[in-house]
């Protein structure tokens, strides 16, 4: 597995090896030994989502000790993937990356704890896979907005580069906080 670093600390695009010819490739995924060296403590849960073209889905974390690492990938269709660094300890603190994950490309993001997550579905169906090292807990189910100012994710230039002209959001995710709101003691 190749491991390309971000400009997030911790944080990785992981290439898994692949092994083809005539008929197709055979691809190993998920390897324990390989992604414990990165932090990740092992698959607790597997999910998956489906999106049409539009849907923004995040920026999502769980909090305190049901807080997740996850490795996300896409099966179908594509995705803008968009984290940002939570960790105030951490030297990327407030920044955030984000990577184009097809299956074409063969390309997962590794997000460990501390970080919130969400992406930009650029296909229609597209199915969206995540390996999380802790279960879902929806009471602590998090989150800050999508286009919050501190934070400043240039959504506009993803949205012209990929011909969306306004997300689509679930309810929640519409008035979700700031991450500075969220630091005052005002999330979820």
């Amino acid at each position: 597995m190749k491991k390309i670093e971000t400009n997030l600390n911790d944080c990785y695009i992981l290439e898994p090896t692949q092994f083809g010819d005539a008929r197709g490739y055979y691809s190993p995924v998920y390897i324990d030994s390989e992604l414990a060296e990165l932090g990740f403590q092992g698959i607790k849960q597997v999910s998956r989502s489906k999106s049409s073209k539009g849907i923004l889905r995040g920026m999502h974390f769980q909090r305190g000790d049901f807080a997740q690492a996850k490795i996300v990938e896409v099966m179908y269709g594509s995705v803008i993937d968009v984290v940002v660094d939570m960790r105030p300890e951490s030297p990327s603190y407030r920044q955030w990356t984000s990577a184009l994950l097809t299956p074409d490309n063969n390309r997962q993001l590794y997000i460990p704890r501390g970080f919130a997550h969400g992406f930009l579905s650029l296909e229609e169906d597209t199915i969206f896979q995540y390996f999380v090292d802790n279960t879902y807990a929806p009471d602590q189910e998090d989150g800050i907005a999508w286009d919050d100012p501190d934070v400043e994710i240039d959504w506009q230039t993803i949205f012209r580069e990929y011909n969306i002209d306004k997300p689509m959001l679930s309810e929640k995710d519409q008035h979700r906080h700031t991450l500075t709101e969220y630091e005052k003691g005002m999330g979820s």
